[in-house]
């Protein structure tokens, strides 16, 4: 049984790459694909942390990008499907997460230190914010970022009090 991730990710990537495409030009392409690919590795570390949840990735298939397209009006075209496949929905979501807020992405690294070299995820330079305007806005991001940020801070903050008791 394979345990990379290698396919969810670079499907993952190419989604929101082509839902928030970057500025013009190679170097901004660069920078928004080294961005994305850093967002997109760390919510696939923090969703799969386990070999065995890599196997059964591997065995039951990612949630594809369906919903994914309908929520931003994403146009599928028949030659998108076999990647498209490969996207994971809740990875995808997470990936928004952490592009939209660098903090959060910073508590998930510092939770998580096998993965590391994540500089422009969290303290993205002046370049890497103008390459990538689209992919580092959190109101264009909100929709698919909504879709699983409980999750996420549940799974990076288990401490938080989530039933609004008060302790006597």
């Amino acid at each position: 049984m394979p345990t990379d991730l290698t396919s969810v990710i670079a499907a993952s990537v190419r989604w929101l790459l082509s839902a928030y495409p970057a500025a013009n030009g190679a170097l901004s392409q660069a920078l928004a694909e080294a961005q994305a690919r850093q967002a997109v590795s760390l919510a696939a570390a923090l969703r799969y942390p386990t070999d065995m949840d890599v196997q059964l990735l591997h065995f039951l298939g990612p949630s594809g990008a369906d919903r994914l397209d309908w929520l931003t009006g994403g146009d599928r075209r028949p030659e998108d499907f076999a990647w498209q496949s490969w996207v994971d929905e809740t990875v995808v979501s997470w990936a928004a997460c952490l592009l939209a807020d660098p903090a959060l992405a910073l508590t998930a690294i510092e939770q998580h230190a096998e993965v590391g070299g994540m500089e422009r995820l969290i303290n993205p330079s002046s370049r890497d914010t103008e390459a990538a305007p689209l992919l580092r806005h959190p109101d264009l991001l909100e929709g698919v970022a909504a879709l699983h940020r409980l999750q996420l801070v549940e799974l990076l903050h288990p401490e938080a009090d989530r039933g609004g008791s008060a302790a006597a």
